[in-house]
């Protein structure tokens, strides 16, 4: 039986490597399905596809589907979240 001092996995967002002895059972990543990522986000699943495709949206293929991190939705949401101010500095009301 082969035990490494230091183990790692490779992290599926981008190429940063995670410590898998520092993460504890309650910090285990969670893989949403293209259909939960539609959902959450109110877009049709050939959306998500695409976002995927275009390497916009970090996901793992496993067998003939994809699983996307939450980790990787919730950066995704972070960088491409807009203010709800208009381009003259005003907050916009819905219309």
């Amino acid at each position: 039986m082969v035990c490494p001092a230091r183990r790692q996995a490779a992290s599926p967002i981008g190429d940063r490597e995670t410590d898998v002895d520092e993460m504890s059972a309650g910090e285990r990543m969670r893989y949403l399905t293209v259909a939960e990522v539609a959902d959450l986000m109110r877009l049709s699943r050939m959306t998500v596809y695409r976002l995927i495709n275009r390497g916009e949206l970090p996901a793992v293929r496993v067998g003939r589907s994809f699983r996307v991190p939450q980790d990787a939705l919730d950066a995704y949401l972070r960088t491409h979240s807009v203010d709800a101010e208009g381009a003259d500095g005003e907050e916009r009301l819905s219309s």
